[in-house]
């Protein structure tokens, strides 16, 4: 899945550390998030979401090949 994770959080000039703990999550977390690597939990979305105050579709969306 695509995001805007890394974008936002550089809006902010935050740290992944930063927004890990803003989450209650690891660093890794974000960093295989942010990589794509790692679709976060539908919870875990939907607290991305608010703590940035965006739909979760402005910060996540399907990848081409998902679409």
């Amino acid at each position: 899945m695509k995001n805007r994770l890394r974008v936002l959080r550089a809006e902010r000039h935050w740290s992944q550390e930063q927004l890990a703990n803003a989450l209650g999550v690891s660093r890794q977390t974000i960093h295989a998030i942010e990589a794509e690597k790692y679709d976060p939990s539908l919870p875990l979305a939907f607290k991305i979401a608010r703590l940035f105050g965006r739909p979760l579709e402005e910060i996540f969306f399907p990848s081409v090949e998902e679409a």
